[in-house]
């Protein structure tokens, strides 16, 4: 009978405490530190391919602490300060490693900060999560152009598909009320 490795590393009143490996389906899942059973400390965790996804702190198996998040390229997809699992500040990036956003999140929602496009150039400016957005996709693709309130799509805004307007309407909590084009 065949097994599958679940996990090396050192253990200490059958808990995982000390350096130590998940897998899944011999692939790697996590390297990381561990306390009372719990990821604690740096750690890395990788994908069903055993590419890096994330490499920083955790605390009781969340996120916390500094970090980042890894596009399937190997370019950093977001640098910065994590809390509860939640990003809380830092830099997300276009998948060409170009900056995208600078600031604050509130629950993983971008909240006070700047925005740019591929060029570099200031697209919008967010203060508590309210403001006149533009988001691209991380090709660099606009999506949508529009009012933000409270880190949502609320009010006018736009919908974007291969540089087409694909909606206009109203927002309200990030959902379309009204219908003007589809």
């Amino acid at each position: 009978m065949d097994y599958e490795l679940q996990f090396e590393g050192e253990y200490l009143n059958g808990k995982r405490n000390g350096k130590g490996k998940e897998y899944y389906k011999n692939m790697i899942k996590f390297d990381a530190n561990y306390l009372n059973g719990h990821k604690n400390g740096k750690g890395k965790e990788y994908n069903w391919d055993g590419k890096i996804i994330y490499e920083g702190e955790y605390l009781n198996n969340e996120k916390s602490g500094k970090g980042k998040e890894f596009y399937e390229n190997g370019k950093i997809k977001f640098e910065g300060e994590y809390l509860y699992d939640h990003r809380i500040k830092g830099k997300n990036f276009y998948v060409n490693g170009k900056l995208e956003y600078e600031g604050e999140y509130l629950y993983d929602r971008k909240w006070n900060g700047k925005g740019y496009d591929e060029n570099g150039m200031i697209i919008y400016e967010l203060i508590n999560g309210n403001g006149k957005v533009k988001e691209y996709d991380y090709n660099g693709e606009l999506i949508y152009e529009g009012e933000y309130l409270n880190g949502k799509r609320n009010g006018k805004g736009k919908e974007y598909y291969n540089g087409k307007i694909k909606y206009e309407g109203e927002y309200f909590n990030d959902k379309r009320i009204r219908k003007r084009k589809e």
